[in-house]
This record gives structure tokens, C-alpha cells and sequence, in this order.
């Protein structure tokens, strides 16, 4: 039997390796404007996490570990670069139209005349005088190039204007196709919790398929996340905790029912900040056994700590360090 156990781990690790990419950042640069300086967290990382894959990013404390996990994870885009969920942009619109709109209005909020170009208003005066002055002059002279010129003028301007009137419904755009995979495709486990104190450990476990459906599907839907809630508790040990509100449990509980909060969606990976960070070694210990068998089920993971004891459990281990990824 020993043998076979033996033979048993090359072979899951072979599969994980072969296993196709599932999550990938491509190049990614992050940097923060600190009045007049800016600060640059993350610089050309890059990282492939393949189905299946238990992955661990470690650093120091400021070394940019959080961000990157949030950029993975759509709760922020990268500057530069691109985040690729089974090979679709989760950080640049996926439509072609959307990718020049967003170019478009990319430019009128980053370039030097910015302050002015967003005055619609102006812009729309502008070009309805230009407008104006040409077709007058066009139909006292015949069309001197003048006349077409100040109507080509007028004809940028109202095009400006209509891309910077336009401008928040692209955003809300890009902003939906990131709602959709933090919905359905990433779970999300955080340090301190984040859980609502007024609702019950079933409630809480419950709240993102309520969300994810709206108010009207909600009644179509209850059935069937309270079932998956009830599961998933059970399969983190909270079986006998249902209608405890998150005061009348300890930290390790309360991540136990984080996680269970995560998994409820049936996520394709499951990003974890210092799963651990707020917890004693018993009740970390415990976390990391629901984490690792999450991953011998089958569940992607991707970790940050500051711990290199926590972070042997994964499959594979990376460094952030100057904004960089390393492998250790």
C-alpha cells in the first residue's frame, strides 16, 4: 500500500501539470498616485495557474500580495497588462467595439486636455457654432474651404462630446463583465471576515446567491442556495451553527463560514488573503485543512501569506519581491 501511495502523488501532481491554465496575468503593472509621486506596487508579473492548482504567493508586508490577488480576482484592473480567465480578458472589455470605445475614452481622460475635453457642454457650443459659422459661409460662397473646415471642426467636436456623454456607460460596461466573474467564477476569502453581524451564519452563507440572482429570482432560487448552503457549512464543520449570528463564534469559526461564503457559487478558484493572518496556529491549522482538501477535490486555489509554514501546503510556492514574481 505504500507503494502504491507513493506512486499515487507523482501521478496527481503529473495531472495538475498537465492540467490547462486556468487563471493567467499577463505582464501586470499596478501603480497608485501618491500626490504628486506615484507608486508603483506590482511590475510585469506574471503568473499561470493551471485547473486544479493550489498555488501560494508569498511576501512581506507592502510588498503589493493583496493587490495582485485583486487584480486576479476582477476587484481591480491592472495600468498595464491583462488578466485572462480560461483565456477571456477579465480586466479589458471583450467585445471589439467595447476595446476601441474604451480606447477612445481611455485617451480623453488620460491626456493633457483632459479637464477641458470632459466639459461637454463646451464641447457641444464648440461645435455647434463651427457648426453654424460653415454652413453660413457655405451657403453665402458656394463652400470655400474655410466653410469646410470649421464644419469638420464642428463635426470633431460633437463627436468628442458624444464619446465623453458615453463615457459612464462604458465603464458600467467593463464594470458588469467584472461583476459576472466575481459572481460566478471567483470566490473570495478574506483576513478579517467581512461578515454581516445582523445576519445569521446560514444568511451570510446564503448572501451571494442572493445577490447574484436579484430580488425577483430570488424566491426560484432560495430553495436551492439554502440546500448548497447547508451543505457547504456541514462541509467545513458548521453544521450545528446555522442560526448563530457571527458574535457567538470564534475567529476560526468565523473564516470556516467566510469560506463557506466563498464556495457556495461553486467558484473555479478560490482566492484566499492570509487565510490565516487573524487566527492562533490551532485554528489555522484547521483552515488549512479545509484549504487543502478544497484542493484534492479538485478546487484551483490561489493563497497569499506572509507564512512560509502555511505556505508549504500549496503545490506550488512564488515570491512577490519589487514587484516582481519569483518562484522559490
Amino acid at each position: 500500500s505504500e507503494r502504491n501511495a507513493t506512486a499515487a502523488a507523482p501521478s496527481i501532481a503529473a495531472q495538475r501539470d498537465a492540467a490547462p491554465v486556468l487563471l493567467r496575468g499577463a505582464r501586470i503593472a499596478k501603480r497608485y498616485q501618491m500626490g504628486p509621486s506615484s507608486l508603483r506596487v506590482l511590475e510585469q508579473c506574471d503568473l499561470d495557474v493551471r485547473e486544479g492548482e493550489f498555488v501560494a504567493i508569498m511576501g512581506k508586508s507592502g510588498s503589493g500580495k493583496s493587490t495582485l490577488l485583486h487584480l486576479l480576482g476582477a476587484l481591480d484592473v491592472p495600468d498595464e497588462g491583462e488578466v485572462l480567465f480560461g483565456g477571456e480578458s477579465v480586466s479589458q472589455p471583450i467585445s471589439a467595439s467595447a476595446g476601441w470605445a474604451a480606447r477612445i475614452d481611455g485617451f480623453i481622460r488620460r491626456g493633457k486636455l483632459a479637464s477641458t475635453l470632459m466639459h461637454t457642454g463646451l464641447l457641444a457650443a464648440v461645435a455647434g457654432l463651427c457648426g453654424g459659422l460653415g454652413t453660413l459661409l457655405f451657403s453665402l460662397f458656394g463652400g470655400p474651404a474655410t466653410a469646410r473646415v470649421l464644419m469638420l471642426i464642428g463635426s470633431l467636436c460633437a463627436g468628442v462630446a458624444a464619446m465623453a456623454l458615453l463615457r459612464p456607460t462604458l465603464h458600467q460596461q467593463l464594470e458588469r463583465t467584472r461583476v459576472a466573474y466575481r459572481r460566478r467564477r471567483f470566490g473570495f476569502v478574506f483576513q478579517f471576515y467581512h461578515l454581516l453581524p445582523e445576519l445569521s451564519v446560514l444568511e451570510n452563507v446564503m448572501l451571494p446567491r442572493q445577490v447574484a440572482c436579484g430580488f425577483f429570482g430570488w424566491s426560484r432560487e432560495r430553495v436551492a442556495a439554502e440546500t448548497d448552503a447547508r451543505r457547504v457549512l456541514e462541509r467545513v464543520g458548521l453544521a450545528e451553527r446555522l442560526n448563530h449570528k457571527p458574535a457567538e463564534l470564534s475567529g476560526g469559526e468565523r473564516q470556516r463560514v467566510a469560506i463557506a461564503r466563498a464556495l457556495v457559487h461553486h467558484p473555479r478558484v478560490l482566492l484566499a488573503d492570509e487565510p490565516t493572518g487573524n487566527l492562533d496556529a490551532e485554528a489555522g491549522a484547521n483552515i488549512m485543512r479545509i484549504l487543502c482538501g478544497l484542493r484534492g477535490e479538485g478546487q484551483t486555489i490561489v493563497m497569499v501569506t506572509h507564512d512560509p509554514t502555511i505556505a508549504a501546503n500549496a503545490d506550488r510556492v512564488l515570491v512577490l519581491e519589487r514587484g516582481r514574481l519569483r518562484p522559490t
